[in-house]
Order: C-alpha cells, then structure tokens, then sequence
C-alpha cells in the first residue's frame, strides 16, 4: 500500500515532506517515506494507493490513559456494575472504534474488569475488530475498599501485592497500575488526596513488576503520594495533581526536590485531562501546576482517562487544546502525543514517528498541526498497523 499527501509529517521535531508518500509493507510496516514520486518508483503497478493532496500524513496518536469499561457518562461506576460481561464487551470495542475515529492508534487502558482490556487487545491485533493498539493493566491494585476496589485488584500486604503483580503478568498484562492515592469514583474509600501505599509497599510493587519485566503505573494526587510514587520508581504518574487536601479547598502543594526527583529519574507526567479541562473552575492553578512541573524539567504526555464522566472516547485533540492555552508550541503538544508518549509506553522503537521498520499506524488530518493544534481533531483516515480505516464522520 502507498500512501500520498500534501504534506507528510514524520516526526514532530522534523521537517515536512511536501508531496511526500508512506510505502507500507504487507506484514504492516513502513517500508519507505521520501518525496511522493521517489516513494511511487519503488511500488509496483498493482499496489492500493490513497491519494490525500489536501491533507497533512503524520504519526498516529497515542491516549497514555483510558478506561474502556467506563461509558463517560454522569455514573460511569454505576452503569459498570449493572453492566453484565457480554454487554461490556461489545461497549469496548465500540468505544475503541471511537479512539481510532479521533486518530488514536495506539492506547493505554488503566483499569479495566475481569481481563476484558485484553481480550479486546487480542482480538484487534488478530483482526477481528477495529481499533487501536491497547496495552492493559486489568485491575489496579488498590488497598481492600479503595479506589476502584469493585475492579478486583484488592491487596493487603506483600505477598497479596507480589501474588497480584504475577497474576497479571501471567495474564498478559502490559503495565501494572497501582493506586497510590484515593481518587473521588469511589464512594467510602481513600480521599484524592490521601495516600493508600506508603513508599515500602510501593517499591514493593515496583519490584515485583521489574522482576515480571513490567513497567509501573501509580494514579497520583497527592503530593505526598507524588513524593512516594517517584522515590520508588515508578515509570509514570497519572494525573500528579499535588492536592493537599480537598479538590473544592483548592490546596496545592508542589515542592520543587520532588519534581526535581521526578525529572532526574525519567519518570513521565500523565496529566490525563479531557476537553473539561476549558470548565475547571480552578484553570489558573492548574496552569500554573503545568509550567512548574514544564519548569522543573519533568516530561509530560498525552492522556485524556476517557471512559470517566464527561471524558469522551472521540475527544482526543480537545484535550490537548489545555496545553495550546498553556502556551507550548504545536510540535511539543504533537509530541506529547506521538515521539514522547511512545517512549513513556514503552515502545518509541516502533511507533510515535514515521520511519522505515516502524508500525504503518498514521493518520491524515485536515489542515497543518504545527501551526494548528486544532488540526488534530480533523481526522480524515487511518491506518493501524497498516489496516485502512476510515472514521465514521469522515465516512457519513
């Protein structure tokens, strides 16, 4: 297959192709990139070719968090519980169609129920369904009644930690992801900003992961949670808000040693914020939470935790418009969707860039998204793992 556009984007910090092509193998890699007639040369007469002149070709994005299992809706938690396996897991993959259609090729889910996450994985890497890549976690560990308890993922000393890190590595699992603070989804348990693992059982964690050769997830919103998620070692923060006590209280503490520990141990920054981001009452804080951690040296990517009320699966580019108003330029928000995000996942040697080797995943998009991040949300085709796809408002 061969795809021709307008402009071909290869990675965010690199020039553009004008009239560039993407020469994509059968086994879904990329075989060539270069000038469009250079490309041609190379293919024989009976190749599929999309031709896209007015559009821009670049990378496919990467959401770094997402919740399948969750509808988005005013009681996500609820409608789980009185949702019956069959049922979820058709909701699943059409939730995942709704990822591909905003141009996400690849995403992480954080927490889903009874292994569903995977199975989905495995039934769109064989073919079988539309979607993005997915990397799961199954249920995060969380302390007996914590947040998300209902999930499965309940532990309660070391060796229920260790015995729950090697089941879900026996289970395929991508990524362990554990709960370090309470969060607000879970009625009787810890506060955000209260923390459930201390940093012992924390490294403990993090220790029975490296021992299975998975990296770490730790949901975060506490500062003192903060503090301990990086002095173990954690691979990634979700959310790292630094609450030091109720939301509504609006009390942030954010200690320069801990973002500096952060940074020094490559740990990424998962935000996870959707398009509600334009309605927090509190948007100059959380501005300025941004540009300490940005001033800091800490690296932040791209996730929207879709799947919780209002954070819609389809609502991808809206979410990063926060960091449009947080004043980074357009190629450092591509990035954090695409070259950034792939490392933070784990797999910058075969997605996040258009290059020979890599995964053909690459989408097309109305407009330039290094001058308009709002590009982003203009999504004319796609390709996942070389398979075309066309979204569904694109296809109407």
């Amino acid at each position: 297959m061969i795809v021709t556009a307008g402009r071909v984007l290869t990675a965010p910090d690199e020039e553009p192709l004008q009239d560039g092509a993407v020469l994509v193998a059968a086994d879904g890699t990329i075989s060539a990139v270069g000038p469009r007639a250079d490309v041609i040369r190379l293919t024989g007469p009976a190749v599929d070719r999309w031709d896209l002149p007015d559009d821009t070709v670049l990378p496919g994005l990467v959401n770094c968090h997402v919740h399948l299992a969750l509808d988005a809706g005013p009681d996500p938690v609820g409608a789980l519980r009185d949702t019956d396996d069959g049922v979820l897991r058709s909701a699943m993959a059409e939730r995942a169609r709704r990822l591909l259609d905003a141009g996400v090729t690849t995403a992480r889910d954080l927490g889903d129920r009874g292994g569903l996450a995977a199975e989905l994985r495995d039934t769109i890497a064989a073919g079988a369904v539309t979607g993005p890549r997915l990397l799961n976690a199954g249920a995060p560990l969380t302390v007996p009644g914590g947040h998300f308890w209902f999930l499965g993922g309940e532990v309660a000393d070391d060796a229920s930690i260790r015995a729950a890190v090697a089941d879900r590595a026996r289970r395929g699992a991508d990524v362990i992801k554990v709960m370090a603070s309470g969060g607000h989804m879970t009625p009787g348990g810890a506060a955000m900003w209260e923390p459930q693992f201390d940093v012992r059982q924390l490294g403990v964690v993090v220790d029975a992961a490296r021992e299975a050769g998975l990296p770490v997830a730790a949901h975060a919103h506490g500062t003192g949670s903060i503090a301990a998620c990086a002095q173990a070692g954690v691979d990634t923060i979700e959310h790292c808000t630094w609450l030091v006590g109720s939301p509504a209280e609006g009390r942030y503490e954010t200690p320069g040693h801990v973002a500096e520990m952060i940074a020094a141990a490559g740990i990424y920054v998962c935000p996870a914020r959707s398009s509600g981001w334009a309605r927090f009452p509190r948007l100059d804080s959380l501005l300025d939470r941004l540009a300490f951690m940005d001033g800091h040296g800490i690296r932040m990517v791209a996730g929207t935790d879709a799947g919780v009320t209002g954070s819609r699966f389809e609502d991808f580019a809206a979410g990063l418009g926060l960091y449009a108003r947080a004043g980074w330029s357009p190629a450092r928000i591509l990035a954090m969707a695409t070259t950034e995000a792939a490392a933070a996942v784990g797999l910058a040697d075969s997605i996040g860039r258009l290059a020979p080797g890599f995964s053909a995943d690459l989408i097309a998009v109305s407009g330039d998204p290094l001058t308009d991040p709002a590009a982003l949300g203009r999504v004319r085709f796609v390709l996942a793992r070389g398979r075309p796809h066309v979204p569904a408002q694109v296809s109407a």
